[in-house]
């Protein structure tokens, strides 16, 4: 069990991997798992999903806009409150923007996805941070993208938000490593869930093209040869929160099927 008797924060549940990371941590024995978004009806989902597994997992839910400094305070406060510390955090919410060419590109979206993407991660990190300090440690992973290694044509100010946070997470690393507190990135790539579904099925829509020829092109892109799923990128995300990456901080895990590979 990756996550045995943790305390688990997901924010940003909603379909697709917010949800995997949630319902995966309670698979791996979590004792509990706090489910944050700011639509409530996405916790609810969440939460069914969870207790359909018939584990016991104690579960809270907690309606939160990270963008909001003080709803982000909650989150972790309630959380302590309920369950007397923190151990894991998932920074999984996101503000993808409007996709449009940086020279046509209206920056109030860029400040938009800032706002939520870096300035939110950060104010429910400095939240969570607080209380790991207190409790002797724990790990923060960010969900990530390869965008910021690769770029993608219409998607300049999403890349750009996530890339400051992967800046400052190296610097929180550094800083939060004599607290026991670790900080990691996971970088997905191409993703299949329902966010990718929805965009082939737009995509064969506007070109009449069919979207099996669409995601053929996509794969040969990726030497494993498929979208990676979202539940196996979720499984990437827990090994950094878990107890075998305990030596592990200021990684950035890529996690895409080889599409993007560092050199």
């Amino acid at each position: 069990m990756l996550l045995q008797d943790k305390v688990v924060i997901v924010s940003g549940i909603g379909p697709g991997l917010g949800q995997e990371l949630s319902t995966l941590s309670a698979k791996e024995g979590a004792s509990a798992v706090v489910l944050a978004a700011r639509t409530a009806a996405r916790l609810d989902a969440a939460e069914q999903e969870i207790r359909d597994l018939g584990l016991g997992t104690r579960i809270l839910k907690v309606p939160t806009d990270i963008a909001d400094p003080e709803q982000c305070q909650r989150l972790a406060d309630r959380t302590v409150e309920a369950f007397g510390r923190i151990d894991v955090l998932f920074n999984s919410a996101y503000d993808p923007g409007s996709f449009e060419p940086i020279d046509q590109a209206d920056l109030e979206g860029w400040r938009r996805s800032m706002d939520v993407n870096f300035f939110g991660t950060m104010q429910l990190t400095q939240a969570c941070v607080a209380h790991m300090k207190e409790s002797g440690g724990g790990a923060i992973v960010m969900i990530a993208t390869m965008v910021e290694h690769k770029p993608l044509a219409t998607q300049g100010g999403y890349g750009s938000s996530k890339a400051a946070l992967r800046n400052a997470t190296k610097h929180l690393a550094l800083e939060l490593g004599q607290y026991q507190i670790r900080v990691n990135s996971c970088h997905m790539g191409w993703m299949w869930g329902p966010a990718v579904e929805g965009y082939f099925a737009w995509q064969s829509q506007a070109t009449g093209r069919p979207q099996e020829e669409l995601i053929a092109d996509v794969s040969r892109n990726i030497p494993l040869g498929e979208i990676p799923d979202d539940g196996d990128c979720a499984r990437a995300a827990l090994f950094l929160a878990s107890d075998y990456a305990r030596v592990v901080t200021g990684a950035a895990l890529d996690v895409n099927g080889g599409e993007y590979m560092p050199i």
